[in-house]
This record gives structure tokens, C-alpha cells and sequence, in this order.
């Protein structure tokens, strides 16, 4: 009886059939199959969510070391720079020096001239007026001669004038006479700061452009794919009448509006829409137009209004595309852009560098339009649409 019971207790009976089951015929063979497969499927999901994952940190650890050699070349360049113009002032500062004090030996020379012509001058002069002192002594005395007939004969000696030396009439000293080189020395110093702040000018525009040349764009659409930003759209900026989509990817125009949350972002005036993501350092993302127009947008968040349209101001950059034209808008400017018609658009930007470029994507990347800046702040993508009812634009996934 015991043994009986140990051997039920060890091998299930069927008591259908009285025989013995093995213990895995008693529980559901199609449940364990479908547990099997299930974990092979989240198995296989698994591995290649860590491809992607493994992907995403050898092209983040490529970003992050190109940046360093960035800064390296940054740094070096400009300790080469910092270098040379120290070099460089140092000789203009020594130009500079020999040039002054070739001046002041110049005017101290002619203040030597000068001073040594007019004491000369004065010399002569000083003689004279002793001489004519001294005729007119002896003069004098004749005039007290008492005797009619002495005074006659002495009168007749002296002919005092005729021994006088003349002089030319001698004219004033020019007591501004060294302010020509006054005048001269602050004419060069003005046209010296022309120059220097010219210059200055030109260092900056040639930094800008060092930093443009550090920052070259990518050429191939794989390398601006490296650059890639997952990005989707900010449900609480989006215009009610506009349907979110694709985990918040694409926008649709719809006839009826949204029951979206009351929120301050809000567009309300156009059918826009902003990024959740802000944007710095270099980025790259496409855009999918539907049937109608779309415009592509670079923006700050916080500048524009809800009721004020994406370009309208100096906040914002806007590409329009549409099945038979482009345009830009910036600052309420809009700018006609010829390129080849495609339905994707691509946007580059180097927020560092300051520079935003929009791109035809098709078999190769055609540049539709560039712009070079100064960002003060982080940026965001947008998106606006025009009719008709049920256009598109998606913000395309680049790195599934």
C-alpha cells in the first residue's frame, strides 16, 4: 500500500486511461511551446535592441572623439596663433619705438637748427644796437660842443649811419611751428587705429571662419546619419487641429480639433508644432512631407509666441517645401530656393560653428540653403503645415 502510494505520488496516473504520465504531459504542451517561442521572440527583440544600443555608443564614442580632436586643433591653432601676432606686435612694437625716436631726433635736430639760426640772428643784433649805442654817445657829445666852429668840424666826422649794418626785417618766430609734426604724428595715429581696428575686423572674421573650417560639414548622407537625433514632437505645443501620431512623430491636419490639455505653449495661431528635444552641438534629422506644404523649422522655444508664425521673426529659420517650389523665411524675409523636387528634407545643424543647412534628400544630398550665425541658446526643431486636410509631415526615423 505504502509503495502503491509512493509510486502514484512519483508518476501521475492518467485516470482516464489508468496508466502512468510523465510529470511535463501534465502541464499544457501548448503553453509551454508557446512560452518557448515567446522568449526566443523577446530573445531575438532583446539582441538587436543591444545592436542598436552597442551602434548607438560606437558612433556616440566616434562623436566624442572627434570632438576632442576638435578641441585639440581648436587649442592648437589657437596657441599658434596667440604666438605669431605676439611675434608680430612685438615687431610693430619695435617699429613703433624706432619710428618715435627717429621722430624726436628729427625735431630735436631742427629745434637745434632753428634755435642756433635765431641766437646767431640775435648775436648780430645785440653788436648792432652796441654800435649804434655808441654813435649815438658820440653824437651826444656834440651836441653840447659850445663852439660854433668845433661843432662844425665834428659834425662832419661820424657820418654815423653809414656804418650801420642792415638787416632784413626779421619776422616773428613761428611758436607753432612744430605743430605740423604734432599734426602729421596724430594723422598716423588715426590711421593706425583704422588700420588696427580693421584688423581686429578681420581676426574675428577670420576666427569665425577657422571655426567654420574645424566644423566641415559631412559630405555623404551616411555621415550626416552619424549625427543623427531621435526626436519627436512636444504634444503640448501642438496646434489642436493637428493629430499626433508614430509615438509622436508625425502630424496630421485634421478638419475637427484634438482634445488636447490646456497648456501655455500651445500654438494657436498656426498649424505648428516644436520638438520635445532641444538641440545643440551638431544634429541631423529628415523630414517626410505628405500632400501639402511643410515647412521645416529651427527655432528657440521661448521667443516666439503662440499666435506668431514659425520666420515671422528673427528667432526663427523656416524652409518651406512644397511639390513645385522651396522658400526660406527668416526675420519676416522670404527668400526664393531653387533645388531638386523631392518629398524629404534634411536638416544639418552645428549649433557651435553656427551653422544650419537644409538639404534635398533623394540618391544624393543636394544643399537647398545655408545659414551662418551665432546661436545664443539651445534650439528646437518645428514643423508647420499647410492644407489640405489630412497632410503630413513625419520626423523620420534614421537609425532603426
Amino acid at each position: 500500500m505504502i509503495t502503491a502510494m509512493l509510486d502514484l505520488k512519483m508518476w501521475p496516473v492518467d485516470f482516464c486511461t489508468g496508466r502512468k504520465t510523465e510529470s511535463s504531459e501534465v502541464l499544457s504542451g501548448h503553453d509551454t511551446v508557446s512560452a518557448a517561442a515567446e522568449r526566443t521572440e523577446r530573445q531575438r527583440e532583446l539582441e538587436v535592441s543591444r545592436q542598436n544600443i552597442q551602434q548607438r555608443i560606437q558612433d556616440r564614442e566616434k562623436d566624442v572623439k572627434e570632438l576632442q580632436q576638435e578641441v585639440e586643433a581648436i587649442n592648437g591653432s589657437a596657441d599658434k596663433a596667440v604666438e605669431d601676432s605676439e611675434v608680430i606686435f612685438t615687431e610693430l612694437i619695435s617699429l613703433m619705438e624706432k619710428r618715435r625716436s627717429d621722430v624726436k631726433q628729427q625735431v630735436r635736430s631742427q629745434q637745434e637748427t632753428e634755435v642756433s639760426r635765431v641766437k646767431d640772428l640775435q648775436e648780430k643784433l645785440e653788436q648792432e644796437i652796441t654800435e649804434l649805442k655808441g654813435k649815438d654817445a658820440e653824437l651826444e657829445e656834440v651836441s653840447h660842443t659850445e663852439d660854433h666852429t668845433e661843432f662844425l668840424q665834428n659834425y662832419s666826422l661820424p657820418t654815423c649811419l653809414s656804418r650801420t649794418i642792415y638787416f632784413s626785417k626779421i619776422k616773428p618766430i613761428n611758436l607753432r611751428y612744430f605743430e605740423d609734426v604734432t599734426a602729421a604724428v596724430s594723422e598716423l595715429r588715426d590711421k593706425l587705429q583704422d588700420v588696427l581696428s580693421d584688423g581686429l575686423t578681420n581676426i574675428s572674421l577670420t576666427v569665425t571662419e577657422v571655426d567654420v573650417l574645424l566644423s566641415q560639414e559631412p559630405k555623404t548622407r551616411a555621415e550626416f546619419v552619424e549625427y543623427s537625433r531621435e526626436l519627436t514632437l512636444d504634444p503640448n505645443t501642438t496646434n489642436t487641429r493637428l493629430l499626433l501620431s508614430k509615438k509622436n512623430r508625425e502630424i496630421t491636419y485634421m478638419l475637427t480639433e484634438q482634445s488636447y490639455p490646456s497648456h501655455p505653449d500651445r500654438f494657436t495661431g498656426w498649424l505648428q508644432v516644436l520638438s520635445t528635444e532641444s538641440l545643440t552641438g551638431r544634429c541631423y534629422w529628415e523630414v517626410e512631407k505628405g500632400e501639402g506644404g511643410v515647412s521645416v523649422v529651427v527655432t528657440y522655444k521661448h521667443n516666439n509666441t503662440v499666435h506668431e508664425r514659425f520666420g515671422d521673426n528673427d528667432k526663427s529659420w523656416s524652409l518651406g517645401f512644397y511639390k513645385s517650389r522651396y522658400d526660406f523665411k527668416h526675420n519676416n524675409v522670404q527668400t526664393p530656393v531653387s533645388g531638386p523636387r523631392s518629398s524629404r528634407v534634411g536638416v544639418y545643424l552645428d549649433h557651435i560653428a553656427g551653422i544650419l543647412s537644409f538639404y534635398s534628400v533623394s540618391e544624393t544630398m543636394t544643399l537647398l540653403h545655408r545659414v551662418q550665425t551665432t546661436f545664443t541658446e539651445p534650439l528646437y526643431a518645428g514643423l508647420r503645415l499647410d492644407g489640405p486636410i489630412e497632410n503630413t509631415a513625419e520626423l523620420c526615423q534614421l537609425n532603426s
